[in-house]
C-alpha cells in the first residue's frame, strides 16, 4: 500500500480496532517499503500482490493510479487494483484493466458495504468477461461487519457465476459455507490467508471434518499470507498448511501450481 495508507492500517491494529476483533495484532514486518521486499523476495516469494482497498467513497481511483507505479517498479508484483460501489466505479475499474491490472481487491468488511449493491453490478460483469480475478474479504473474521458473510457473495455470484472470486482467508470463520460456493462455481476460489495457523485456530478454528473437501478442492486454493500485516513469522503459514497432512502435491499446487496457472507465471 502507499506508506502513509499502511502506517495508518498499522495504527489500527495497534490501538485494537474493532475489525480486529480486539485480539491483539503485532505487525511482525513493520519495516519500510524497500525492506519489505528485500525480505519477501529471500522467502522465496515469485509474485506477490499489492492488496490494497478504500475504506470509504473517492479513494479507490487514487490507490489504483498509486498500484500502476507500484508495478512498474516492482516487476514481481502482479499489478492490483481495487475498487468501491460508487458512481463512476465502472469506468476507472475498465481504466485499471486496460492499464494492465492483473488482480483486483475487495474487503467488504472494510468497507462496510455490500457487494451485491446495483453500484457494482456491471462492474462485476466487467470482471467475469475480462476474466480477471478479484480478491475479496466477505468471511465475518476476524470481526464481523454489516455485510460479511457468505449471502451477500452468493447474490453476487447468483448473476456472475463466471466471476473469478478468491475467498480470503479460507472465508473465516464461515468455512464450510464458502467451501459450499467453491464447489457450486467452477472459478470461485479460496486462499489461505491466517488460515490454520495458531493464531487464527484460537479464535476460528477449521472444522476438522471439512478436511476431505480441502483435498477435493486441492486445484483451487491458493497461499495466502497478508505479508507484512501478520503476527507470526511467514515460515508459520507455511508450517500450518503442512501440518494438515494433506501431503507433498497438494502442498506444491496450493503453494505455487495454482497461483502460477491462475496468473500465467512461468516456470
Amino acid at each position: 500500500m502507499p506508506e502513509r495508507v499502511l502506517r495508518k492500517v498499522w495504527d489500527y491494529f495497534d490501538a485494537l480496532g474493532p475489525l480486529t476483533g480486539g485480539v491483539e495484532w503485532p505487525i511482525t514486518y513493520r519495516a519500510e517499503e524497500g525492506e519489505r521486499l528485500a525480505v519477501i523476495r529471500e522467502f522465496g516469494v515469485r509474485a506477490f500482490t499489492a492488496m490494497l482497498y478504500p475504506h470509504k467513497a473517492g479513494m479507490a481511483q487514487w490507490l489504483n493510479s498509486w498500484a500502476v507505479d507500484f508495478a512498474r517498479r516492482t516487476p514481481d508484483c502482479l499489478h492490483t487494483a481495487t475498487l468501491f460501489p460508487e458512481p463512476g466505479v465502472e469506468g476507472y475499474v475498465r481504466e485499471a484493466l486496460e492499464q494492465g491490472a492483473r488482480v483486483f481487491k475487495a474487503h467488504v468488511q472494510v468497507g462496510a458495504y455490500d457487494p451485491s449493491d446495483r453500484l457494482l453490478d456491471s462492474t462485476w460483469g466487467l470482471l467475469a468477461e475480462a476474466g480477471v480475478p478479484v480478491v475479496i474479504h466477505c468471511g465475518s473474521g476476524p470481526a464481523p461487519g454489516k455485510h460479511t458473510g457468505p449471502e451477500p457473495v452468493a447474490r453476487v455470484l447468483a448473476r456472475h457465476p463466471r466471476l473469478r472470486l478468491i475467498v480470503a482467508h479460507m472465508g473465516m470463520p464461515e468455512y464450510e459455507d464458502f467451501l459450499a460456493l467453491v464447489e457450486r462455481y467452477g472459478e470461485v476460489r479460496l486462499d489461505t490467508t491466517m488460515a490454520f495457523t495458531d493464531f487464527s485456530e484460537r479464535f476460528a478454528p477449521f472444522p476438522r471434518e471439512a478436511g476431505n473437501r480441502l483435498v477435493a478442492l486441492g486445484d483451487r486454493i491458493l497461499l495466502g499470507t497478508d505479508f507484512p500485516n501478520i503476527p507470526y513469522p511467514y515460515v508459520h503459514q507455511l508450517h500450518a498448511l503442512e501440518r494438515l497432512g494433506l501431503g507433498d502435491d497438494w502442498l506444491r499446487a496450493v503453494c505455487y501450481e495454482n497461483g502460477a496457472r491462475l496468473f500465467a507465471i512461468s516456470p
